[in-house]
């Protein structure tokens, strides 16, 4: 059984990779079509974009390593390094979304506080 979920992790972890280099190319494509037709907001669809790529990646790698780690026998160590990576992940996750949104998860969407001018 442990096998089997050490390849179910694994194919988690590849669709977290694969999640990720679609994003990068999904958005460089689009920013590049968005640039030739002479929008101006393109490089912050860029950065937006990726973001929720980068987001969604992280997303399904976190769920990854839980169950990687859940396979093992736990101990002191792994859990301790799994909790590393997850605060770690977390924290970017997080950053992220400040970025994309320009508020923090728990704000209301009309407490805006990087962006003043968010459309979203």
């Amino acid at each position: 059984m442990r096998h089997y979920i050490q390849i179910i992790a694994e194919i988690i972890e590849g669709l977290g990779v694969a999640i990720l280099l679609l994003g990068v190319v999904y958005s460089l494509v689009d920013f590049f079509i968005s640039k030739y037709k002479g929008k101006e907001d393109c490089y912050f669809r860029l950065r937006k974009t990726l973001g929720k790529f980068i987001l969604l990646g992280l997303e399904v790698l976190i769920a990854a390593d839980i169950i990687a780690t859940v396979n093992t026998n736990p101990t002191l160590e792994s859990v301790t390094i799994l909790g590393i990576i997850v605060l770690i992940r977390t924290f970017l996750s997080l950053s992220i979304q400040v970025e994309i949104e320009g508020r923090f998860p728990w704000q209301k969407t009309s407490q805006n506080v990087f962006h003043k001018d968010s459309k979203e």
